[in-house]
């Protein structure tokens, strides 16, 4: 009996521990993630979860795309562009010269200048003490005064005055003389010969003839150009006291080196710059038309190449200047005003108008210069829109958007 109590116990203990392997076992072959029910996780809004990644569309990609177009664009507003006069050209394609670049000086028209001249020998007295370089004249006004009062050879006009009327009484006594034959018809002649003489210079001199002087007019009406003697200088006659210039025709004389030579027949016109201004003329502008250009080169192995045009009231004669010359026309080309161009360490740029208030830096390659506009080789295309005006202000606009970024903690 007691033997067989003892057995029960040992198959009562066999068959517990085989059935925690079996529950061990079983529970090993579970995932170790799997979620029983009951362990205090709900998933009951598992399927609600948002599962965006997975379908088929990358929103992030498009976002920093779609950042990345509009990383170098420029904020500027249409009440600032209000405010600087922003102006915009709309890029198109048309004909454009090719360009000579050289130098030149303005000079005034032939005909239209004249140089006034001492008539007599003495001192110069100005009968206007405002007549300085600049001001203004009428034809016949009266410049200067020429005296000899006070020199010791005499005033050549009293003596003239007195050799006129000498010669006058010896010519009518001459007249009664030859009648009654008392002297030769030769000698006649040569009385009536002296007398015609003193009377013609002394009528040149009369005329202009004052108390002051014999006064010297202008033949002319216009400027000033150039003062040559000063108030009590001593002149001969024939001596150049002013230069009276009408300015009203200029001529543009631009010196063309040798090896331009053939290209000088295709010139029709020229733009030009001068020194004291930053204005760009243009001839066609100007009623301006070439004159001539030399056949040959000079002593400095320059060609000349000279144009007429008028004078608007501000160009100024003798000044120096930038010359373009427009040569052989070419079409379809693109251009823009010079004003548009920005430099930047060798390196040339525009701003392009994105929309109302969005505008973009443009890097450009540029073709020729005529003074007034630029060609492009590369950088822009037809319709692009082009700041012209207030670029200096989009610049800063540009320059004030790139902020240093910040440190993140």
């Amino acid at each position: 009996m007691k033997t067989y109590i003892i057995s029960l116990f040992i198959i009562a203990a066999m068959l517990l521990t085989g059935c925690n392997s079996e529950k061990k076992q079983d529970n090993s072959s579970k995932d170790p993630h799997e979620h029983v029910e009951g362990d205090g996780h709900d998933h009951s809004n598992e399927d609600e979860h948002d599962h965006s990644e997975n379908d088929g569309h990358d929103h992030e990609g498009e976002k920093l795309k779609e950042e990345g177009e509009h990383a170098d664009e420029i904020v500027f507003t249409k009440e600032q562009a209000k405010a600087v006069g922003l102006t915009i050209e709309t890029v198109a394609a048309g004909a454009f010269n090719q360009v000579i670049k050289t130098s030149g000086q303005i000079q005034a028209s032939q005909g239209d200048e004249a140089t006034i001249v001492a008539t007599s020998n003495g001192i110069v007295s100005f009968a206007n003490p405002s007549i300085t370089e600049g001001a203004a004249v009428r034809a016949g006004e009266a410049i200067v005064n020429v005296s000899a009062k006070n020199i010791q050879d005499g005033d050549p006009a009293v003596k003239a005055k007195i050799v006129y009327e000498t010669a006058q009484k010896e010519y009518q006594r001459a007249e009664g003389l030859v009648k009654d034959q008392i002297i030769s018809a030769k000698e006649f002649e040569q009385v009536r010969l002296r007398y015609e003489t003193a009377k013609t210079t002394y009528e040149a001199q009369a005329s202009n003839l004052s108390a002051s002087g014999v006064r010297v007019t202008s033949p002319i009406g216009g400027f000033i150009k150039a003062r040559l003697v000063s108030q009590g200088e001593y002149v001969s006659v024939g001596q150049p006291i002013v230069t009276v210039s009408q300015n009203r025709r200029l001529q543009l004389r631009a010196e063309v080196t040798e090896n331009y030579y053939k290209s000088l027949k295709s010139i029709s016109s020229a733009n030009f710059k001068p020194s004291y201004d930053n204005t760009v003329y243009k001839l066609s502008d100007l009623n301006g038309r070439l004159l001539s250009f030399g056949k040959a080169s000079g002593v400095s192995s320059f060609i000349p190449v000279t144009f007429e045009f008028d004078n608007v009231g501000d160009i100024i004669p003798g000044s120096f200047t930038e010359v373009f010359l427009l040569s052989t026309p070419q079409s379809n080309v693109i251009s823009v005003p010079v004003s548009s161009i920005t430099e930047e360490q060798g390196v040339f740029f525009v701003y392009i108008q994105l929309d109302e208030e969005g505008y973009k830096k443009q890097e450009v390659t540029l073709g020729q210069n005529n003074g007034d506009r630029l060609q492009i080789l590369s950088g822009l295309k037809v319709g692009d829109k082009v700041v012209t005006k207030g670029v200096y202000q989009v610049k800063l606009a540009a320059i004030s958007s790139v902020m240093p970024e910040g440190h993140n903690h």
